[in-house]
């Protein structure tokens, strides 16, 4: 598979070269030069198959002229190695639960197999590449867990000081080894910022060689096209239409979504659903890119106010708004709605939602008119129990905490404060 940029002034990149770069040279993002739809009945087969198969086969149509078989096979079984079941919450609405990996986030999918990737393609003779990730929550720790211990690899966090739960940030904080953090103070916006920066400054780039692990990096993006076919596999058959509601922050995982369609999965329409950084429902309802600085909520790991990925989602529809629309519908929800909606859920079924997943489900229910005789999916993207301070007073009962994130919770951090200035990151680096 070859790579283009979004801006169209950079040649063509193989994969090795989009994964070690991130950004492309004129500042854009990598996308596939092409994506070959499957035909019909190897659709139709692919939604009979396991997990596993679904995923070996769509990472062979995707990267098999790039990988042998047995290579791609190997970091297949390496990288996903936990179940995304899909759960029935009420009569015609489904969950999907992407938050059985290792950081319980559905960001363990991505990083894991696009750290495996990077390994692959790795010469013993290169120099440490030191990986780049600005996180709003969720990216960092599945990406320090993902590197962590890989040799050749260096990974930076930068996270904002104030604006990640506590469990979100004991996920990376206290990994050490490889794994090094820095505390902002500011936003998201301005730890992406940095990130972009930095990949633009070439005098840092020749002494230090750099890679993005966001969505930005087309490594981490192709492989959460594997869980949008695991979703449709796992509905019962005879479900009539079918809409994917996908809570969204930087919208790699939504661009996914939208190239698994272009692949040939049979859903009828998306939801972007947001919270109150609704930069892309905006988009979609006025046909104007107008990003505006992130406000905090308490679904902090979609506090993104420009978002990176609206430009490959624009790129993929040749910026034809009225074709995207036919595709995708915006939804945006504050705060109050999304506790609202985790008591009525929790009261209902007994079902517990962290804030981003009811964000999830809160887009379902805005575009339900739409599909009256179909089923929905939303995506649950975190496990509720990194949300304790916000979950357990929300709907009045103590959760129990995974081991996994039981075991760092009492551990040492380990950060480096920083400002917003350019210059303190770039001088860190060097």
């Amino acid at each position: 598979m070859r790579f283009l940029s979004t801006r169209g002034a950079s040649p063509e990149v193989s994969l090795r070269d989009a994964l070690g770069s991130g950004l492309a040279p004129d500042g854009g993002l990598y996308v596939p030069a092409r994506l070959e739809p499957l035909a019909p009945e190897a659709v139709e087969t692919l939604l009979e198959a396991s997990r596993e198969e679904i995923a070996g086969r769509l990472a062979s149509h995707l990267l098999g002229d790039d990988l042998e078989a047995g290579a791609l096979r190997q970091i297949v079984e390496t990288s996903l190695t936990f179940p995304v079941p899909l759960v029935r919450i009420e009569e015609g609405i489904h969950c999907l639960e992407l938050f059985w990996g290792p950081t319980l986030a559905f960001k363990d999918v991505g990083a894991r197999f696009m750290a495996q990737l990077m390994l692959h393609f790795r010469k013993a003779q290169d120099e440490e590449l030191t990986i780049l990730v600005a996180t709003s929550g969720d990216t960092g720790a599945a990406v320090a867990h993902a590197f962590h211990g890989l040799d050749g690899f260096r990974v930076e966090v930068l996270f904002p000081e104030r604006q990640v739960s506590e469990a979100q940030k004991k996920l990376f904080t206290t990994l050490n080894g490889n794994v090094s953090s820095l505390a902002i103070d500011g936003s998201f916006d301005d730890c992406q910022r940095l990130v972009k920066q930095a990949f633009a400054d070439t005098d840092l780039r020749r002494v230090r060689p750099l890679a993005s692990a966001n969505s930005i990096n087309v490594g981490r993006l192709l492989p959460q096209i594997f869980y949008y076919f695991c979703a449709m596999s796992q509905l019962p058959h005879n479900h009539g239409a079918a809409v994917i509601s996908t809570p969204s922050g930087n919208f790699g995982n939504l661009t996914a979504g939208l190239m698994a369609k272009r692949l040939g999965l049979p859903v009828a329409r998306f939801v972007a659903a947001t919270n109150v950084n609704d930069t892309v429902p905006r988009y979609l309802e006025t046909g104007t890119v107008d990003p505006r600085p992130s406000v905090s909520t308490i679904s902090n790991a979609m506090d993104v106010g420009d978002p990176s990925n609206l430009s490959r989602i624009r790129y993929l529809y040749g910026d034809d708004i009225a074709a995207l629309r036919r595709d995708l519908v915006g939804s945006h929800h504050t705060d109050d709605e999304v506790q609202r909606t985790m008591q009525q859920i929790y009261h209902a079924s007994g079902y517990v939602l962290d804030p981003h997943s009811a964000v999830g489900y809160l887009g379902l229910r805005t575009v339900g008119e739409i599909l009256p005789d179909g089923c929905g999916v939303f995506l649950a993207t975190a496990h509720p129990a990194k949300f304790k301070e916000i979950v357990e007073p929300t709907i009045g009962h103590a959760i129990e905490t995974p081991a996994v994130l039981a075991e760092c919770l009492d551990k040492p951090e380990r950060f480096t404060p920083l400002s917003t200035e350019y210059e303190e990151f770039r001088d860190y680096l060097s």
